[in-house]
């Protein structure tokens, strides 16, 4: 079957037959990762697409195109250098070649098999290639932001290799008793003595010559006892290169431009909290008023449009329909006492302990004012939700917190949309939106001085001053959604239980 790359005048993909090689299995002690053949043939099994150029891209973490940043070496043209296309956290390899399968074949497409590179990974695709008159593009998404990533010229960016498109229709999965193949279950028994018989040989004799510690049966393709397995065993797997490709090196190349080791700044803390500050400032010219709003039976399509998505929290009042009598301390300690959880500070207890110390006067000493637990192991005490059905997946029933009265959280940023449950007692929350981070900052690194209930707050913190700040209480049977980015601090005005949810139907973070 051929495998043709048609091109145009200009163009000039890097292809070249994969490496059965890998840099950490080079560097494994005796060469020990190489023992295992089916890395190897993995290894080797497609031909590599070349990256045309040296480059280092960098991710501050935002959903848009440019927030993808690519510089390349000097000398690269244009039309080779990647691109930030797609957002959230991608980029771009335009492959110069139209790829064509023999009928019913389809190309794959994705990274080099057993090839990490840190902090980004390749995207895979199959593609019609045996009709589809298009080309194709090799995409790779950051794992993580603040990361600079570092591509070689020729460094290996796609690998790809044929496959019959209707093979997955062939087959038949199932699960069967191993009594129903006798045969392969005794060649597998003599195979299982054979290699308990091996490694305690090996255990006696550590000091033995590498090639005596490695059982080569697979190898091989035999049997325990020699039988000779398939007769089209491969233990190498070789490729020809594409006929009319330019020579191209069997390793990337070694860096060679003068900013090969360069990293790229990470975009400055400080430039992201100016550009949400400004989005306030033009938010407050608006003559709406800038208020959390307090609703009931609010439908999803409305939360969907006017919170989760605008980024704006709503106190939905009275949405948890149970029986919240069952969230009382007598009840909780009566009902669940045995529940082991643990307490704010790491210390492991029961519900009942904690319910007991939480009760007890503050200052007392040994008593613990906040205890946290998931409830996906704990599923009698997972809140019923009523209405709130149409907004929650109900695939995580969410985080469980007691506090003890004065207990709470100091000002810190939300990491992702949450849901908020009040399930008894009242608890009052402090939110700020997103675009006062430059300045609420120095609060996660004040400790106790970050409290923005403290009366004093404005002379310990005068950067505060015209904060926008908006107050909360939330009684039993309550909802508050606070919205990814925004700052929030809590504190328990009497014995409080709440439940904090994530698994909204929409993605979460967006």
């Amino acid at each position: 079957m051929e495998l043709t790359c048609y091109v145009y005048p200009g163009w000039k993909p890097r292809l070249r037959p994969a490496s059965p090689r890998r840099a950490w299995m080079d560097a494994s002690p005796e060469g020990f990762a190489y023992r295992c053949l089916p890395l190897g043939i993995a290894n080797a099994h497609g031909w590599e697409l070349l990256s045309p150029c040296g480059f280092q891209a960098h991710w501050n973490g935002g959903p848009l195109p440019q927030d993808v940043r690519i510089e390349v070496d000097p000398g690269t043209a244009e039309q080779d250098a990647p691109i930030p296309l797609f957002g959230q956290g991608t980029f771009t390899f335009h492959v110069p070649g139209l790829f064509c399968t023999a009928p019913g074949h389809d190309l794959w497409v994705g990274g080099s098999p057993n090839q990490a590179k840190d902090g980004v990974a390749a995207l895979g695709g199959i593609i019609e290639t045996d009709w589809a008159p298009y080309t194709f593009t090799m995409n790779w998404r950051f794992t993580r932001p603040g990361h600079v990533v570092r591509f070689e010229e020729n460094e290996p960016v796609a690998f790809l290799f044929p496959l019959p498109r209707n093979l997955l229709d062939e087959v038949t999965p199932r699960i069967a008793p191993i009594d129903e193949a006798p045969a392969l279950k005794r060649r597998f028994e003599q195979w299982s003595r054979s290699r308990d018989a091996f490694q305690r040989q090996l255990a006696a004799a550590p000091d033995a010559a590498p090639r005596a510690k490695w059982q080569k049966f697979y190898f091989h393709g035999t049997d325990a006892d020699g039988t000779p397995g398939a007769p089209d065993h491969r233990s190498k797997l070789r490729l020809p290169g594409f006929q009319g490709a330019a020579p191209l090196p069997t390793a990337a190349s070694p860096p060679s431009c003068p900013h090969a080791n360069a990293v790229v700044p990470a975009l400055p803390q400080r430039d992201a909290a100016e550009v949400l500050s400004r989005l306030q400032r033009l938010r407050a010219l608006s003559a709406r008023a800038r208020n959390i709003p307090r609703s009931g039976g609010l439908p999803a399509g409305a939360f969907l449009e006017d919170h989760y998505a605008a980024n704006w929290p709503v106190l939905l009042a009275g949405e948890i329909e149970e029986a919240l009598g069952r969230w009382t301390p007598q009840s909780l300690a009566s009902a669940h006492g045995h529940v082991s959880l643990v307490d704010a500070l790491g210390h492991a207890g029961t519900l009942a302990w904690f319910v007991r110390l939480a009760l007890q006067p503050a200052g007392t000493p040994g008593r613990q004012a906040r205890l946290t637990g998931p409830l996906q192991a704990l599923p009698a005490l997972s809140p019923r939700l009523g209405r709130l059905d149409r907004l929650l997946s109900g695939q995580d029933p969410g985080r469980l917190w007691l506090e003890a009265a004065g207990s709470g959280t100091l000002a810190a940023p939300e990491h992702c949309n949450r849901l908020l449950l009040q399930l008894h007692g009242q608890r009052r929350m402090w939110l700020a939106p997103p675009g006062e981070a430059a300045r609420l900052a120095p609060l996660a690194r004040a400790g106790s001085l970050g409290d923005l209930s403290a009366p004093d707050l404005l002379q310990r913190q005068p950067q505060l001053r015209g904060l926008e700040l908006h107050a909360v209480l939330l009684a039993p049977g309550d909802a508050l959604f606070v919205p990814d980015g925004w700052w929030r601090q809590t504190a328990a005005e009497g014995f409080s239980v709440s439940v904090a949810r994530e698994d909204f139907h929409w993605p979460n973070p967006p």
